[in-house]
């Protein structure tokens, strides 16, 4: 009988190998808390928001698990122009940013943690993509419009996002709900199902041996 073998491919410095990578190095860095306000650092790079409580049903099943509600990243270029932004802390920017808006949300932040690793754009790029890619994190995916600004007067009756219907209280100006909540709610808990139920299948998952530091007290 002739046995068939043929080995693993490697390619180290593929795209797909480096973003593994940058998802596995972010998952080594410690939980802190979101209770108080964000500690302050400069630099761009990565960060993902994490749900580490009871109180919230919807998120309860990632409790014990590195999927992320949200992954996300502060860059230290413009998108679009490609010219350096002015700000010297744009992760921290976007984690205080979101601090907010859960505040306001009335999200219990004493059950919400994030990570984050400052990189360099190009490598922030390949992280975020492999982090919504891989996870599908809840609110990059299903609940959309964390991440969304305040519009401009000419645009202020723009629909309220799916974030905002089924998390209200943001300071911020809707043209009145579009989305179902109820609808909205039973999409989220159908892929949160689908995220853990695919949680094993991730090329850079490892035990959970989560740190958590909270910075202020």
């Amino acid at each position: 009988m002739t046995t068939t073998y043929t080995p693993n491919s490697y390619d180290p410095l593929s795209t797909e190998q480096i973003s593994h990578t940058i998802c596995a190095m972010l998952e080594r860095q410690p939980l802190v808390s979101m209770l108080h306000e964000i500690p302050r650092f400069d630099g761009a790079g990565l960060y993902a928001l994490y749900y580490r409580g009871e109180s919230v049903p919807l998120y309860r099943p990632l409790n014990e698990l590195q999927i992320p509600v949200y992954a996300g990243q502060g860059a230290a270029s413009n998108s679009a122009t490609g010219a350096k932004t002015t700000a010297r802390r744009p992760v921290y920017d976007r984690l205080r940013k979101h601090r907010r808006s859960m505040e306001e949300a009335n999200l219990p932040l004493w059950e919400f943690r994030f990570r984050a690793l400052l990189l360099p754009d190009v490598h922030a790029n390949l992280g975020e993509n492999g982090l919504r890619v891989g996870y599908q994190p809840v609110w990059n995916h299903t609940l959309t419009g964390l991440g969304g600004n305040e519009q401009g007067s000419s645009t202020r009756q723009s629909k309220k996002s799916k974030w905002d219907t089924v998390h209200d209280g943001r300071s911020r100006t809707h043209g009145g709900v579009v989305h179902e909540a109820d609808k909205l709610l039973a999409d989220a808990e159908a892929h949160i199902a689908k995220q853990v139920a695919a949680y094993d299948k991730l090329p850079w998952q490892h035990p959970v041996t989560d740190t958590y530091e909270d910075l202020n007290g």
